[in-house]
């Protein structure tokens, strides 16, 4: 890695590049990233209290990129790119951690997990690049910190989501703290390996949702836990309200569509239905437009079922044109059954009123 040329060095692409260029294992190319990690970010220190909620992950990693400077979470965000650029499986793990298995510290803390040869291996990039002392940052390479055991790593790290644990019998944060443990055979076991898997097949959503509800399980021991509690259930409910946003917009376009069908079906029947068709395209055209109908309020009825107070005037609205429209196709319905009931020569009669004179 230090013969890597200046101009690799210049962006997350040219470095995951060189990696997959000049290491061919797993266990060499995660060396490589941690490596590179460990030696060229330094400690924040200036900024290790601040927290942007507004910033986009994107945003930050560029950020701390180019100034090769972060705190924490951008030690492991630039980790989990590099490594999952080059082809390892990696995941950012929110927790805490103590010293000297006694003290919690005072601040939350992030570190990765990576798949290596199909073992799960965890990393602090962050303590691995060296320390903090009466707020000077002091780089010094830390190894230990590199692919360790889960069973070594929840002495001194503890997530906040028990899933990254890695145990099918999780530490509890009670006995994390207090350092004291009951033992497997007092706890119910969890599969982390089949819960994994479900965890990758999982919608966003769901994820986020599964998230919340494990932190919460997991007790609010400290207020480091309690912040990530309602930092996972804001993420879910930001999430829920962009996918019923997403939802609500498909609905919308959908009905937008079938007013077109039904528009243009209208127009063709003002022309009389000229130019003319088959019997069977002339009620297709119709079917189709008022089928688009009912689909979309169906879609509509079950959307409803999930959302919030302040969305439900939009979608008594949008119920109300829905069910306007579809009267309308129901009534230009009846009439092309009318229409198709009749002999040829008598249907054109249909375009027209009969007045009858009064004496």
């Amino acid at each position: 890695m230090d013969k890597m040329p200046v101009t690799a060095a210049q962006s997350m692409e040219g470095i995951s590049n060189y990696i997959k260029n000049n290491f061919t294992t797993e266990p060499e190319r995660i060396r490589a990233v941690f490596y590179w990690t460990t030696k060229t970010i330094s400690y924040d220190v200036d900024n290790m209290f601040e927290v942007k909620f507004d910033e986009k992950l994107e945003d930050r990693i560029e950020r701390a990129f180019d100034n090769r400077k972060g705190v924490c979470f951008d030690y492991a965000s630039i980790f989990n790119e590099l490594a999952n650029a080059v082809g390892i499986k990696s995941y950012v793990i929110t927790g805490y951690t103590k010293w000297n298995k006694i003290k919690v510290d005072n601040l939350s803390h992030a570190w990765n997990a990576a798949r290596i040869d199909n073992k799960w291996c965890l990393f602090d990039p962050t303590w691995g690049s060296g320390y903090v002392l009466n707020g000077i940052f002091t780089r010094r390479l830390d190894d230990k910190n590199f692919m360790v055991d889960p069973e070594i790593m929840i002495n001194t790290h503890m997530p906040f989501d028990y899933l990254w644990q890695f145990k099918n019998y999780p530490v509890s944060n009670q006995e994390f703290m207090e350092g004291v443990y009951e033992g497997d055979e007092q706890k119910q076991k969890f599969d982390y390996g089949k819960e994994l898997e479900r965890f990758e097949r999982l919608p966003k959503l769901e994820r986020l949702y599964d998230v919340a509800q494990r932190i919460e399980k997991g007790g609010m021991k400290n207020q480091h836990i309690a912040q990530a509690y309602v930092h996972a259930k804001t993420a879910w409910r930001n999430e829920n309200e962009r996918e019923n946003g997403k939802k609500y917009s498909e609905i919308v376009n959908q009905f937008n569509r079938a007013n077109r069908q039904l528009n243009d079906f209208i127009n063709y029947r003002n022309k009389q239905f000229q130019p003319l068709v088959s019997d069977d395209e002339l009620k297709r055209r119709i079917l189709d437009a008022r089928d688009s109908l009912v689909r979309c309020r169906e879609h509509l009825f079950d959307f409803e079922k999930n959302i919030s107070s302040a969305n439900k005037m939009s979608v008594d609205n949008l119920k109300e044109a829905i069910s306007k429209r579809l009267d309308k196709s129901e009534e230009y319905l009846q009439f092309v059954n009318a229409y198709l009931s009749k002999p040829l020569a008598a249907r054109k009669m249909m375009f027209y009123k009969v007045v009858t004179k009064t004496k």
